[in-house]
C-alpha cells in the first residue's frame, strides 16, 4: 500500500493512476482524498468537449451518463491512490449502477464537483455512492460498483 498521503491528484498524476484518455478522462483533479474512505473530483466543463456537439448544439447539456463515468472516474482514483497503483495499468471496470438520479443538467461553465464515499471495498471490487454538485446543488447522485483488473487478467 501507498504511503503517499497527499490529499490532491493532478492531472499528471491522474493519469499514472487510471488508464483513461482524452477525450475519455473526465476529470481535471482530485482532491479532499481520504484513502479507501473518500475524494472529490473536479470536472471543470468546457463548450469545446466533444459531446456537446451533438447533445445539444443549441443547449449544451452534459450527458447524465458522463457524469456518472466522471463520478467512477473519481472513485478509481481514490482506489488506485489507496492501494499504491500508480502506473500498474489496472483497467476498472463498471459493474453496476444502482439509484441513480439526475437533478439539474450539467453545462460550459459549470465546475462540477464529483464527490464520492466508499461504501464496500476489497482488493478488487469496490462499492461506492457518489454526488455530482455544482453550486452547491446535488445534480447526480448514484450508488456504483467497479472492478479493479490487472492488465495481465484484461
Amino acid at each position: 500500500m501507498s504511503e503517499d498521503t497527499s490529499t490532491t491528484v493532478d492531472i499528471q498524476e491522474i493519469k499514472r493512476l487510471i488508464p483513461h484518455r482524452y477525450p475519455f478522462l473526465l476529470i481535471d483533479k482530485v482532491r479532499d482524498v481520504v484513502l479507501r474512505e473518500s475524494a472529490v473530483g473536479i470536472k471543470n466543463v468546457t463548450y469545446n468537449e466533444p459531446h456537446f456537439q451533438g447533445h445539444f448544439p443549441s443547449m449544451p447539456v452534459m450527458p447524465g451518463v458522463t457524469i456518472v463515468e466522471a463520478m467512477a472516474q473519481t472513485a478509481a482514483v481514490l482506489v488506485s491512490k489507496s492501494m499504491g497503483m500508480q502506473d500498474s495499468e489496472t483497467l476498472v471496470y463498471f459493474m453496476t449502477i444502482d439509484k441513480c438520479k439526475f437533478r439539474h443538467k450539467v453545462g460550459p461553465g459549470d465546475v462540477l464537483e464529483l464527490h464520492v464515499k466508499v461504501l464496500r471495498g476489497s482488493s478488487k471490487i469496490w462499492k461506492f455512492y457518489g454526488e455530482g454538485i455544482v453550486d452547491d446543488k446535488v445534480v447526480t447522485s448514484a450508488e456504483f460498483a467497479a472492478m479493479m483488473v490487472p492488465p495481465e487478467e484484461a
